[in-house]
């Protein structure tokens, strides 16, 4: 079967975590949700909970087909986890997909994989994206070989038609 990884942590942008979540399971994806601890519920902004999976520790890159990394204030939190950043910097070195959306691009950047690359993000951390490296452009959807960015929640339709089709689903 293939499986996804979708990363959580408290504060996650509600509709940046379930857009995603339920679109993948739609195109026939297993959808596994790593957190800091396994089997634990997560707040969004928002207050909708989501429950992890298994544990950041317990990401094993070798089974997913790539990860997806919803924004809100929890890629701030996810990106102090070093099994994150390993496991994001894995993900990209194999060359399968980095989805980041809004806020989540602080992930790559804190996992040194945006030298180079083009990509977008919530304005906000525009200078944060640049400083890691990144070609910033204000587009709804970026795909730079395996990694996929959008800038925010109104963007998740664009975001996800560019994922299934770089997982050629």
């Amino acid at each position: 079967m293939k499986k996804i990884l979708v990363l959580v942590d408290d504060l996650y942008e509600d509709l940046e975590l379930w857009y995603p979540k339920i679109r993948l399971e739609e195109a026939g994806f297993h959808v596994i949700v790593a957190g800091p601890d396994a089997k634990s519920l997560y707040k969004g902004k928002h207050g909708y909970p989501c429950q992890s999976d298994i544990a950041f520790k317990d990401i094993r890159v070798p089974e997913y087909q790539g990860v997806i990394i919803p924004g809100g204030y929890a890629p701030d939190r996810m990106r102090r986890y070093q099994e994150v950043l390993d496991a994001v910097h894995a993900f990209d070195h194999a060359k399968k997909l980095v989805g980041f959306i809004c806020h989540a691009g602080w992930v790559p950047s804190s996992a040194k994989i945006l030298k180079g690359r083009k990509i977008t993000s919530f304005s906000a951390i525009k200078d944060d994206m640049e400083n890691a490296g990144a070609h910033w452009v204000d587009e709804p959807v970026v795909v730079d070989q395996n990694l996929v960015s959008s800038r925010k929640p109104a963007d998740l339709p664009l975001f996800l038609k560019a994922i299934l089709q770089f997982l050629k689903a």
